[in-house]
């Protein structure tokens, strides 16, 4: 993984950890409700993995938001 596509995913993982803070979720809960592992959510949140395309699938419907909608980050 090159430098660019590691500073994506840190990106793309504190998007997600501020989406469900903001929703006041924990992160075992929203887990669960989006059928993935909290190890796994933890690792996406922290930028220290690349999830594949249904695990995104599932958080964007976690979010009730389009898969667009949660890779676009700042």
């Amino acid at each position: 993984m090159n430098t660019k596509e590691r500073k994506y995913l840190q990106k793309l993982g504190r998007r997600i950890k501020k989406l469900r803070t903001e929703r006041e979720l924990d992160q075992k809960s929203f887990a669960f409700d989006c059928e993935i592992g909290r190890t796994q959510l933890y690792m996406i949140e922290n930028g220290k993995t690349n999830p594949r395309m249904l695990t995104l699938m599932k958080i964007a419907e976690g979010f009730d938001m389009t898969i667009d909608e949660l890779l676009v980050v700042n």
